[in-house]
């Protein structure tokens, strides 16, 4: 492979104009606003376990029919966006975040919320394949790393904001369900509003069309193989942190705080956040690699803070798990956005989240009813392993791969 892929940094070769800035922020906002629905219930599954009376194994089944939604939808989302264009796949992805925050807000029964969390996962699905899409068009051919920067960033902020929010008011009121997704169905509303600005682009007809099993061209395989060995590992801890985190806290620390699952997980998506804009120089490799040996550290951290009970050290991990899932994530983005041809562009997003949310639904759930017959601390130092595995295979992947001439 050309060594070229290392030496592309994500600095921009002339300021983009504010129009364009201002474009591609706006359309970015579709994402932050599903990931905030997407990760708004992490505070309330101890309610919800307390009320309902469900097991850690059932929890993280809940958590996985959110995986099963997203998968399914990344079969079909992306193809049909670069065929018909984004806004006909946009539209029906968000009247699915709808119904979702309607069924959270009116949750009675595990059946309720396993519907609820299919359907943010089909909504999240398509945002991530054509919604990610829509934000590099908006960027046009001059903007691509600033393009993918703004996508990449706009899904972990969502992600963190929502638990954060749903937080504070699970903290501060007696009954915040209804509260929480009130306020989400108007962020969901202003999406609407969004997607109507964006253009309706023509896609040239192609003759025997017909949908597939999502794929790239063979030049760009080793793309999208760069990036999921980095955004694999990264999203799989995120996701154990989002499933299982609060149910730690809990049982492990006899933290029961609403708050402080909240505040967690907005704090290892903000580092998501942050180390994206303090990356975007950096050479592709450089990325790559440090968001492996961040997910390495996290492990080491988790397998630790759980065998000692350190709390601390468990948020340090959740902290480093973020940092993990925004490099790699950003790598891989950037990847596409650059070497990736526009009309299979939002296919090649769906092939990277599949790589990433397929280890992150099978490995959660399975730890959660590991735990359910090993116990806390030997079932997450099992998850911990097979993660720092994947974690050095990866880095050994992306090291000998960039370094070829």
């Amino acid at each position: 492979m050309s060594n070229h892929v290392d030496k592309i940094p994500l600095a921009y070769a002339k300021p983009a104009a504010s129009s364009s800035i201002r474009r591609i922020w706006t359309t970015a906002w579709m994402i932050t606003a599903v990931f905030i629905l997407s990760n708004s219930p992490t505070p309330l599954y101890v309610h919800w376990q307390a009320n309902m009376g469900f097991s850690n194994g059932m929890l993280t089944v809940i958590f996985a029919a959110y995986i099963i939604g997203l998968l399914g939808t990344l079969l079909v989302a992306g193809q049909l966006s670069d065929h018909y264009g984004r806004k006909p796949v946009l539209y029906p992805g968000l009247i699915a975040a709808v119904i979702a925050c309607i069924l959270f807000a009116s949750a009675a029964s595990v059946i309720m919320l396993v519907l609820a969390r299919f359907l943010s996962g089909i909504a999240v699905g398509v945002i991530v394949s054509a919604g990610m899409a829509a934000v590099v068009d908006a960027g046009g051919t001059s903007n691509k790393p600033l393009s993918s920067l703004a996508a990449s960033v706009a899904m972990v902020l969502g992600a963190g904001i929502g638990p954060l929010f749903a937080g504070i008011l699970a903290q501060a009121l007696e009954q915040p369900v209804l509260p929480i997704f009130i306020v989400e169905l108007i962020v969901l509303a202003s999406v609407f509003l969004v997607i109507r600005t964006l253009p309706q682009k023509r896609r040239s007809a192609q003759m025997g069309w017909r949908l597939r099993f999502p794929g790239v061209p063979v030049d760009n395989r080793i793309h999208l193989a760069l990036g999921i060995v980095a955004f694999a590992p990264g999203i799989t801890s995120t996701s154990f942190v989002l499933s299982l985190g609060p149910s730690l806290l809990s049982n492990l620390f006899h933290i029961t705080s609403p708050l402080v699952a909240g505040v967690m997980t907005f704090i290892m998506f903000i580092t998501a956040t942050g180390v994206q804009f303090a990356a975007k120089k950096r050479s592709i490799r450089t990325i790559l690699l440090l968001g492996i040996l961040a997910i390495f550290l996290a492990m080491i951290g988790t397998a630790v803070a759980v065998n000692y009970s350190i709390a601390i050290l468990l948020i340090v991990a959740a902290v480093l798990a973020g940092a993990g899932q925004g490099l790699g994530q950003l790598g891989g983005l950037t990847l596409i956005s650059l070497h990736v041809p526009e009309e299979r562009r939002a296919e090649a997003n769906a092939v990277l989240n599949m790589g990433g949310y397929i280890p992150a639904a099978l490995l959660p759930v399975g730890t959660g009813y590991l735990i359910d017959f090993t116990g806390l601390a030997l079932g997450t130092t099992l998850f911990t392993i097979v993660l720092l595995i994947a974690a050095i295979a990866g880095a050994l992947f992306v090291g000998i791969k960039l370094k070829q001439a």
